[in-house]
């Protein structure tokens, strides 16, 4: 059993579940699935879709969240980003955390059924066990590109929200797959570089580890300059019009300078701040998707 660690503040117990579920990071997930929903529908979507759609993907993120904390416990207990989650510090117990992950994945998978459609349910469910299993039990301690490959898994959520409203797997919707995918890795290979040393403790073998920094960073310039070139085919492929357009432009410029920043320069500080931009990058990028959307389909809307 594990103890709590001297000087950690005892929190209530609601809020040791909550940070189980990772709110931050499920956040980011629903926000993206969100867009899916809004991007399928030329007006407002339905109901169900939007509310419960959401809810029953949020759901399923936190489930995977609480499952992830529970097999990666051992790691965490050697990395100090994460030794103060509930289940290292002895907050909360594995039962618990197993029993909140499976009340979780069941909500969302009885809403997402009955209440949305069954295509929904069963993408929601693949991408769950894509990340709570194949990606954190096999990937993460098997490859330095389990991020990449992983990286399938959280790139979901807006195919899961455009299948709430059409019941269908859209060819635009995979576009949205697509540019989460190639963001994913140089987003989060910026936080390996800057945690190398307890990745390498813990035995990860995250790509600095491995391969070592010069060539991460490397890695990280190459991936931008792909994730520019998919930024770009929404565009392109008329998805969108020229206030996404400008928006990303503008997002890849500055995404470009702190990657080749990166790449020429040695700056300790750097790394984090990709990581942290990287964020604010991919929630900009699909609001102005959802702006341009909703300008344009007011545009296009005929007059009364």
């Amino acid at each position: 059993m594990a103890l709590a660690s001297p000087g950690i503040v005892k929190q209530p117990t609601w809020k040791l579940y909550y940070e189980l579920t990772k709110p931050r990071v499920v956040a980011l997930i629903v926000f993206t699935a969100i867009v899916g929903t809004l991007l399928a529908s030329p007006g407002w979507p339905p109901f169900a879709a939007l509310v419960y759609g959401n809810i029953g993907i949020a759901l399923a993120a936190a489930s995977a969240a609480a499952i992830n904390h529970v097999l990666d416990q051992k790691i965490d207990e050697q990395m100090s980003r994460t030794r103060g989650r509930p289940l290292p510090t002895g907050g909360l117990q594995t039962h618990q955390a197993l029993l909140f992950a499976a009340l979780l994945a069941a909500a969302s998978m009885a809403i997402l059924w009955w209440l949305v459609n069954p295509l929904t349910a069963v993408l929601t469910f693949a991408s769950l066990i894509g990340y709570a299993v194949i990606y954190t039990v096999f990937l993460k301690r098997a490859t330095s590109q389990n991020i990449v490959i992983g990286g399938a898994a959280g790139a979901a959520p807006p195919v899961l929200g455009w299948a709430a409203v059409t019941n269908s797997i859209d060819p635009n919707a995979l576009l949205l797959f697509l540019i989460i995918f190639i963001w994913t890795p140089p987003h989060f290979w910026a936080l390996a570089i800057a945690r190398r040393d307890e990745y390498a403790k813990a035995g990860i073998p995250m790509l600095p580890v491995t391969h070592g920094i010069p060539y991460t960073r490397l890695q990280v310039l190459l991936y931008t300059v792909l994730l520019v070139l998919v930024t770009l085919m929404p565009y392109l492929t008329r998805m969108s019009g020229l206030i996404y357009l400008a928006a990303a432009i503008i997002l890849n410029a500055r995404f470009l300078y702190y990657a080749f920043a990166l790449k020429m320069t040695e700056r300790t500080e750097l790394p984090m701040q990709v990581f942290r931009f990287s964020i604010s990058y991919l929630m900009y990028l699909f609001a102005a998707l959802l702006i341009d959307h909703y300008i344009i389909t007011t545009q296009l809307q005929p007059l009364s």
